[in-house]
């Protein structure tokens, strides 16, 4: 009688093995996507950094364009240039020019398909 006892005490029921593996599967699963969910997000971020590094490098670059456009069309630098080229050109007086504006154009542009 004492044999039966500690033989059902000690056995473990399908049920519970079948319950104990799922959990197992189901922990190996979620950290598995959990892991690979992070590996995307820090991809995302590398790929975000890259793009705001492209950014502020085309920000430089037209801050740095913008500058030597300034130099360039500087009034007193061309006409240094000028000098230093020795050309013949000289500034106009101010009442000498005059402004003309374009004209409206009176004529509506139409196609012709019939070639």
């Amino acid at each position: 009688m004492n044999r039966r006892r500690h033989e059902i005490e000690n056995r473990v029921s399908s049920f519970a093995i079948f319950s104990l593996v799922l959990a197992l599967a189901i922990g190996a699963v979620g950290g598995v996507l959990r892991v690979y969910y992070r590996n995307c997000q820090i991809k995302a971020m590398r790929d975000i950094d890259v793009v705001e590094q492209r950014i502020e490098k085309h920000q430089l670059d037209i801050r740095t364009i913008q500058m030597r456009q300034d130099q360039i069309l500087n009034l007193f630098a061309m006409r240094k240039t000028l000098e230093d080229l020795g050309t013949n050109l000289r500034p106009i007086p101010p009442g000498v020019s005059e402004k003309v504006r374009p004209s409206e154009p009176n004529a509506v542009a139409s196609s012709n398909t019939n070639l």
